[in-house]
């Protein structure tokens, strides 16, 4: 029977904001988890504190661009319009039915200039992640690493061509320590001649070409297999294995390599998070043999995919057909002639020890060809003082913890990644500059560590062992099928590995 209605009278009810939001909402859990009043202590200096007109709540300027990342809205307008029509986050907010939701130009002008040159959105990521440590969502003991491009806000058009100095990676300062100690060394022991030092006028700037963006200087070109081309910035996140919480974002344009800035990341874990690391599990772009010797004096365990990569030679004769002899520190031909400690080079990511042989003993040798190229007069081999500790690491390849921690890492890095891009921001920038991106990057981890949170109070998943969220042991039995079963088997029985 149709059932018609009309002429229908608005009636009066009372209820407040409280009625209108759902009991089990998850802002309700958010705002139960984090104490967002920290933020007036962070900001105070910020406002004047006996005069001038009254500004907009600082937390609720915060919590109205988090809202942002925790729904993926990226523009500052269509935040305003939905705070205006959905109670849910007039009530995350603070604010009533009745009051006026903040312009999104008021948002937009106190980001700009009150929150500009500052770093609250560090602190904020901070303080979160320090909350996941208290709570036993964090142990810190296997930290998986990998970055993902975000495009910026510039035009292929914008981007042009400048021969600019090369400027030295911070880690030049590391390679100069070992370089000097390895120096010493051999100059104590007299198989080095003392070096000369260069007049700081006869050394030249070296220069280099590069692509930069007019609109956004601050952005790298990149340039790398199966990725897009043009202006982007890299965002750097280490994760922790055991709930998938982000613990540490840093953000470099493009252009710059992801071992970069790792030892300075993991010494910022150390220090200032205060994370026991044990284990970390990195791609092949960290496979780095600086990376490995720093992290074998830290005593920290790393896995990256195996190395198969062979030395890139022109002759018949390779390295591994010269006996090395350790007491007198001299590798021996196929000829039977002795190569020698003749000097130390310096190459941009390594130090080596390079040996080589006699002129004499080439010049007439009958395996000339074999062992030299038509422009070579002697024969040299480079031995790179980082190699026991690149050795040493790679002597876990293939075994199963190896391959337990790798695939770890494929899940939950390049699955965050995905769930970032896809519903939290992460896919492109809106603004220019490298405090810009970084800001972005911080939202979209603080949005993904604030679900995880979330989730993992709610639940622990069934598999797990009393007391954690994840156990690493649990992964045995998955290698025995097929790699895209292991991630959607992983994604179905835990949700610990989505966003939502």
């Amino acid at each position: 029977m149709l059932t018609q209605r009309n002429g229908t009278q608005i009636k009066f009810h009372c209820i407040t904001i409280e009625d209108l939001v759902p009991a089990d909402h998850f802002l309700r859990e958010v705002d139960t988890a984090v104490d967002f009043s920290f933020i007036y202590d962070e900001v105070r200096e910020l406002y004047c504190a006996n005069n001038g007109r009254p500004s907009t709540d600082p937390v609720v300027l915060v919590k109205y661009l988090l809202l942002g990342y925790l729904y993926g809205i990226a523009s500052e307008r269509q935040i305003e319009e939905q705070c205006r029509e959905r109670n849910p986050f007039r009530w995350f907010l603070g604010l009533d039915i009745d009051e006026r939701v903040p312009d999104h130009s008021t948002i937009s002008q106190n980001r700009r200039r009150r929150y500009n040159g500052t770093d609250i959105f560090r602190r904020l990521f901070e303080r979160i992640l320090c909350m996941c440590v208290e709570k036993g969502l964090v142990d810190g003991k296997l930290i998986l690493t990998d970055s993902t491009h975000v495009r910026a806000n510039a035009s292929r058009q914008s981007e042009v061509k400048l021969t600019v100095e090369k400027e030295a990676a911070w880690y030049m300062e590391r390679l100069d320590r070992y370089e000097a100690a390895e120096r010493e060394e051999l100059e104590r022991e007299g198989r080095l001649s003392p070096k000369k030092t260069k007049s700081k006028e006869a050394e030249k700037p070296v220069m280099t070409e590069r692509t930069v963006s007019t609109t956004d200087p601050d952005a790298g070109f990149l340039q790398r297999p199966g990725k897009p081309q043009g202006m982007h910035y890299l965002d750097h996140q280490s994760i922790d294995a055991k709930n998938g919480i982000i613990v540490d974002v840093s953000v470099t344009p493009a252009n710059v390599t992801d071992a970069t800035p790792y030892l300075g990341r993991i010494d910022y874990m150390r220090e200032h998070i205060g994370l026991t690391i044990e284990v970390v599990g990195v791609d092949s772009a960290y496979d780095v043999s600086l990376v490995h010797q720093e992290l074998l004096e830290k005593k920290i365990k790393i896995y990256t995919p195996e190395n198969d990569e062979e030395p890139n030679s022109k002759t018949e004769y390779k390295r591994q057909d010269f006996q090395y002899c350790e007491a007198a520190d001299s590798f021996t031909c196929p000829a039977g002639n002795n190569l020698t400690l003749k000097l130390l080079w310096r190459s941009e990511y390594n130090v080596y020890r390079e040996y080589r042989s006699e002129c004499r003993d080439c010049k007439h040798c009958p395996l000339r060809e074999k062992c030299l190229a038509p422009s070579q007069k002697t024969r040299r081999i480079q031995v790179n003082i980082f190699d026991a500790a690149f050795r040493r690491s790679h002597e876990k390849d293939g075994k199963p913890e190896h391959k337990r921690v790798l695939a770890l890492r494929q899940i939950w890095c390049e699955g965050t990644f995905a769930a970032q891009k896809e519903r939290h921001n992460l896919r492109r920038m809106h603004r220019r500059g490298l405090e810009a991106a970084e800001d972005l990057c911080l939202l979209s981890a603080i949005a993904v560590n604030l679900k995880r949170m979330v989730k993992c109070m709610r639940k622990k998943p069934s598999f797990a062992p009393p007391g954690s969220a994840f156990s690493y042991d649990s992964f045995i039995f998955i290698f025995l099928i097929p790699s895209v079963t292991i991630y959607l088997d992983f994604v179905n029985t835990s949700n610990m590995a989505r966003s939502y």
